[in-house]
């Protein structure tokens, strides 16, 4: 039986040190991530992580309340499953010479994807989806021969209204500065609580 995947997005304090005891995290506690993308958010100094974990229910609850404990994470949303957008960035390339490469333009064209490089031997394609657009795409350029994939994990939102809690607003009003932390709603100066 496959096990349910479950997306979480994380605001946590862009320093040093935070991807890895996130990861840390899910290590110890033996919860698979199947994705994982991070970067800068639209509040200055914080960053946005998007998880693809494994498990069922139970599983989602352990993780989203171990995330709340680490001390350099903000906030924790675990994306509900009908109400949300979200898109993967893949490069894939492709085997390709002058007697197949319109061919291969011709699948990438449907795909509304972009060739984003062209050499004698290849070329390399920029595809942005779902994930099964993604691997649909891979499967009929496998025949051509992938020599390289590369994909950039998941990221996604709810869909409409506005979603950042108060806390995330209390950045953006009061300016993030190099060491000021927040847990549990209190900034510290230090950024150490």
């Amino acid at each position: 039986m496959e096990l349910a995947t479950h997306t979480i997005t994380a605001f946590v304090i862009d320093k040093p040190g935070v991807l890895n005891r996130v990861t840390s995290m899910f290590r110890r506690r033996g919860f698979n991530i199947v994705s994982l993308a991070v970067g800068h958010s639209e509040v200055p100094g914080l960053s946005r992580m998007t998880f693809v974990a494994e498990g069922d229910d139970y599983t989602v609850d352990q993780i989203t309340k171990q995330l709340r404990k680490l001390i350099d994470v903000i906030e924790v949303t675990v994306i509900a499953n009908e109400n949300y957008v979200s898109r993967e960035l893949a490069l894939i390339k492709v085997k390709a010479d002058t007697h197949n490469r319109g061919e291969i333009m011709q699948i990438v064209e449907i795909f509304r994807s972009n060739i984003i490089d062209v050499s004698d031997e290849s070329v390399v394609i920029e595809v942005t989806g779902n994930g099964d657009k993604i691997e649909s795409l891979s499967k009929l350029l496998e025949p051509f021969g992938i020599v390289e994939l590369m994909r950039s994990g998941m990221i996604a939102m709810n869909r409409g209204g506005i979603s950042s809690s108060e806390e995330i607003m209390a950045f953006k009003d009061n300016g993030l500065t190099k060491g000021v932390g927040i847990r549990q709603g209190k900034f510290s100066e230090t950024g150490s609580v």
